[in-house]
């Protein structure tokens, strides 16, 4: 997932590219390169602030989610898909989350195949300690934007995220031989 090319190739040098390979638009190409590497960055802040409090971006995921239901608690079933990873994926992170202590399974009560994960009072307050450095992290790291600016941020986000359907399917039409 790391994208950590810190010498982008210039508009020019996409422009020559572009001599020799038609179908590169210039400049989707330098935005689209730029939003990789500071993701990427994002993430890294993430993760190691993530790792100072013993998790993984996985166990985070699972986590938070589990947070925001703290009542109710959430089937595996419903954490995998919630995710988006599969359902071997989740229960190995549930097992490492249950060992640590943070989580812990019990039977559901009208189908003994199911059962609820909820957060430990553990987990809970792991949680408490680190939500106010992740939220304030990601505040300073959206901080040199005005509203309208965040605002216009999730609108373009989101009509990127839109054409993600179709460049998999560029990708899976592809002859590399």
């Amino acid at each position: 997932m790391d994208f950590d090319l810190r010498d982008l190739p210039t508009r020019e040098a996409l422009q020559e590219f572009s001599k020799r390979i038609p179908e590169i638009d210039v400049r989707a190409t330098e935005a689209m390169l730029f939003f990789m590497r500071v993701s990427s960055s994002v993430f890294k802040v993430s993760f190691e602030g993530f790792e100072k409090f013993g998790i993984s971006h996985g166990k985070f995921s699972i986590l938070i989610l589990l947070y925001r239901n703290i009542h109710t608690g959430l089937l595996a079933t419903e954490l995998a898909e919630k995710v988006g990873v599969s359902k071997p994926t989740v229960t190995g992170l549930l097992d490492r989350l249950e060992r640590d202590g943070l989580t812990m399974r019990s039977v559901h009560p009208s189908d003994r195949r199911m059962s609820i994960v909820k957060l430990t009072e553990q987990g809970t307050e792991m949680m408490e300690r680190l939500l106010p450095t992740h939220f304030t992290s990601t505040s300073t790291l959206m901080s040199h934007l005005s509203t309208d600016e965040k605002e216009l941020l999730l609108t373009l986000l989101q009509k990127i995220e839109s054409g993600i359907p179709q460049a998999k399917e560029i990708y899976k039409a592809a002859k590399p031989e």
